[in-house]
């Protein structure tokens, strides 16, 4: 790897505040990335930990909150940390990918600062290179309302963040290289975690998390593994959905909710049972043998153990498809700005330009290789916001390389993929999913409407089918095996984006894209300048910097 070159942004230590007259709060961090010894399923591995912590530490804030997190990569390779649905309005800058960020090196440490503008939400973050999240280094990431704008239910007793993902007794570096060898995946998760860990069952168990009689609890739920879609569950107990990846939901309840990889939401759980021990469960979906993680739930002045009777999950797709039909936009509510949800009619704006993107797998040169339209993604040295900035894009990335039709023939090429996209143009994005597995797709940058999810393929006489009025506005979407999923949304926020499958072999094989979404003006209204403390790399070290954009 090339030399970087970087400079430290002074940070105070942990988590401190401090307000600038005239700006939004400041939360100040500073963590230790380092290796440690973890056994979440009785087999000692080497896991990532942030500041001696595994899952990570929490990150409580609040819309616009400004958030100046001092990471310090004290592992033996290159390291970043990816905020998986934070938008970073004008700001890929912080998006912490391969093809937005230079990696910290080894020893090296480096600055993120960003804005969670106008977002509400339950979020996650995570390490983004090479098969670092196999081995921890993610956490939590909740936006809360400002107190200004009311939410759509009573304030919870407590607020609870829950991470739930498979897991593998392989070692990152083992899984990487199973990968890179290129014969076969990573095959099944031995074993599902909630927050790192999963109840024996066997009497000695701490709780989770306790709840109070009488009182109403929210909890955040996200799946932070690999790649296994998950059912979770309460025993004995419903869930009321109120929110989802930033927006707020209509009130149903639940019994149990399928979580894709990658897929946040919020629910409401009340203590009105017999006053003892349950287990908050998650198990796998769509695979042959069924892994269960689970964890305690206590009452303040509960008295037994939990039942060893644990609930039953739903069998097959159909019932998960009908349950995402279920899932509806608070019309009414307001977000992150004072307006209702329902104010913004996306159904009635006119599509500008429609993708269509066909996921498949194959091999090349006798090695397994994801694709998007028949293009399988690789990360160049130089990083594609860093090229595209630097005005050097031709010499790392071709522009178009797929078309928006889907693939044309059978041949899958290995190269950067990288599509423009107009500014501020409303787009169509369809997602054919051909193949017998689940797949679960993630935009950075922006939320969507998540309008369909059909089975067979997609054609335009399908749009009649689209809901156009109260589709929940998200971030990561599914698509069941031969279907196709519709989203719809405005390229308004200028920068350098990655959508990828969210299961981690696929997109460490190729099958990811990014999309430019640059503004003609070049103006400080529309895109940030680079920031001072930027780690440079490959092609654009020690070339001098671009004129500043200016209002």
């Amino acid at each position: 790897m090339a030399t970087m070159m970087f400079t430290v942004l002074l940070c105070l230590s942990a988590a401190t505040m401090s307000t600038v007259r005239g700006e939004d709060p400041y939360f100040f961090f500073t963590w230790n990335v380092t290796y440690g010894t973890i056994s979440p399923l009785g087999v000692p591995q080497q896991g990532i930990l942030i500041n001696g912590q595994f899952p990570g530490p929490n990150i409580n804030s609040t819309s616009n909150n400004n958030i100046v997190i001092n990471v310090f990569n004290n592992l033996n390779e290159p390291f970043l940390l990816h905020w998986s649905g934070i938008q970073h309005r004008k700001n890929s800058w912080q998006d912490g990918l391969p093809g937005t960020n230079c990696p910290i090196p080894p020893g090296a440490n480096f600055t993120y600062h960003f804005q969670v503008k106008d977002q509400i939400g339950s979020f996650f973050y995570y390490p983004s290179t090479a098969m670092h999240r196999a081995a921890g280094g993610f956490g939590g990431l909740r936006v809360n309302s400002r107190l200004l704008i009311p939410v759509p239910y009573a304030d919870p007793e407590d607020d609870y963040t829950v991470l739930v993902g498979d897991w593998y007794t392989k070692s990152h570096t083992t899984l990487k290289q199973i990968l890179d060898n290129g014969h076969r995946s990573i095959a099944r998760p031995e074993g599902v975690l909630i927050n790192g860990k999963t109840a024996k069952g066997d009497g000695t168990d701490e709780p989770l998390f306790t709840m109070k009689p009488g009182k109403t609890y929210k909890y955040r739920v996200c799946n932070v593994g690999l790649k296994t879609s998950l059912n979770f569950r309460f025993q004995g107990h419903t869930m009321k959905l109120v929110e989802m990846e930033g927006s707020h939901t209509v009130q149903n309840d639940y019994e149990s909710l399928d979580i894709h990889v990658g897929q946040c939401f919020s629910v409401l759980v009340t203590a009105n049972q017999e006053p003892k021990d349950y287990y908050v469960v998650a198990s796998t979906r769509f695979i042959k043998n069924i892994v269960i993680g689970k964890g305690i739930i206590r009452y303040t002045n509960g008295k037994g153990p939990a039942s060893p009777e644990i609930p039953k999950a739903p069998m097959g797709w159909a019932w998960s498809l009908n349950q995402f039909r279920t899932f509806r936009w608070n019309l009414t509510a307001s977000a992150a700005r004072p307006n209702p949800q329902g104010s913004y009619r996306y159904g009635s704006i006119n599509i500008t330009r429609t993708i269509k993107l066909f996921n498949s797998a194959s091999k090349v040169d006798g090695k397994l290789r994801y694709a998007i339209n028949g293009v399988s993604h690789v990360d160049p040295e130089t990083p594609l916001k860093l090229a595209e900035y630097f005005g050097i894009a031709e010499k790392v990335f071709k522009y178009d390389m797929i078309s928006d039709e889907g693939p044309e023939g059978t041949t899958m090429t290995i190269a950067p993929n990288v599509i423009n996209a107009t500014f501020r143009n409303f787009v169509e994005i369809i997602f054919e999913n051909h193949e017998k597995s689940l797949q679960s797709w993630h935009l950075n940058g922006y939320s969507f409407f998540a309008v369909a999810i059909e089975p067979g393929r997609w054609s335009p006489e399908k749009r009649a089918n689209y809901n156009l009025l109260d589709a929940v506005s998200r971030h990561t979407i599914q698509v069941f095996p031969h279907s196709w999923a519709a989203i719809l949304l405005t390229f308004d926020n200028a920068g350098m984006w990655n959508l990828r499958s969210e299961l981690t072999e696929n997109r460490y094989l190729g099958q990811q894209l990014y999309i430019s979404v640059l503004s003609p003006a070049r103006s400080l209204r529309d895109e940030y300048n680079i920031p001072d403390h930027t780690l440079l790399c490959g092609l654009v070290n020690g070339m001098p910097l671009p004129k500043p954009y200016t209002i």
